[in-house]
């Protein structure tokens, strides 16, 4: 019988721990390392429905991108929403595994499997990036084009952007709050960003380095990972079913 700690192995080899940011916290944050496991949900984030669809279904885990708890939890209690699903989670037995800036630098990742959904070609790690950001080519394309193949492509409600004037050639993409990296994209040559979100600080300065920024929303910009990692659990572990999520929706919407 396959166990949460070997599923957590697996996951440190894709996505090693020990690379996450400082400010992160990854791992298996809930749960008994020794559970056996026969069906895993995987899911951007583990909200109350997520905990409520897992137990409908028989599953004793789910593996997600965002942790469940970020913050240090000083308590555990119903009195706030970290605490009422870490209880959840508890008393209905079903850890939980989150592996997120790991999961965004890793190889076959987040950017990786964004750069793919993009059809970027020639993809690469962006320098200075903290190994997060990729950038590629696609063939020449007016960025009005290039913002509703991205809205479609992704199942985004909406995306805004900044026109720096510049048709779309060589991009970077940074799934989720990478605004930190415009620079960099720019010092690669790159004429066009997509990233999760952004500031709106951000936006001036992509526009006045002349650079076109494309903002999908965090989740359209990660949840691409998700499939990634149903098949990689299921390709490693045969006797697992391995789900994805059907409660999770994009909560941002637009009127």
């Amino acid at each position: 019988m396959t166990k949460v700690a070997e599923i957590l192995d697996f996951l440190d080899e894709y996505a090693p721990i020990a690379s996450k940011m400082d400010f992160d916290n990854v791992g298996l944050l809930v749960g008994r390392s020794t559970a056996d496991v026969t069906k895993v949900v995987v899911a951007l984030d583990i909200l109350p429905e997520t905990i409520l669809e897992a137990e409908t279904l028989g599953a004793q885990l789910i593996v997600s991108h965002h942790p469940v708890i970020f913050r240090p939890a000083v308590s555990v209690t119903d009195l706030d929403t970290t605490g009422r699903r870490v209880l959840m989670l508890a008393e209905r037995g079903i850890a939980a595994i989150c592996m997120h800036t790991n999961l965004d630098a890793a190889v076959g990742g987040v950017n990786d499997a964004l750069a793919a959904r993009l059809k970027l070609n020639d993809v690469q790690m962006l320098p200075n990036s903290d190994n997060i950001c990729r950038f590629g080519r696609i063939s020449p394309t007016k960025l009005r084009e290039f913002t509703e193949f991205v809205r479609d492509s992704l199942g985004a409600n909406g995306v805004r952007f900044c026109d720096a004037g510049r048709s779309v050639e060589r991009v970077a993409v940074g799934g989720g709050a990478c605004g930190d990296y415009i620079a960099a994209a720019v010092a690669a040559g790159c004429d066009t960003m997509v990233v999760g979100e952004a500031k709106h600080h951000e936006h001036l300065e992509a526009k006045m380095l002349g650079l076109n920024l494309v903002e999908t929303g965090h989740f359209a910009s990660e949840n691409v990972v998700c499939d990634e990692l149903v098949r990689r659990i299921r390709e490693r572990f045969g006797g697992v079913e391995v789900v994805l999520s059907e409660t999770q929706r994009e909560a941002t919407e637009y009127c």
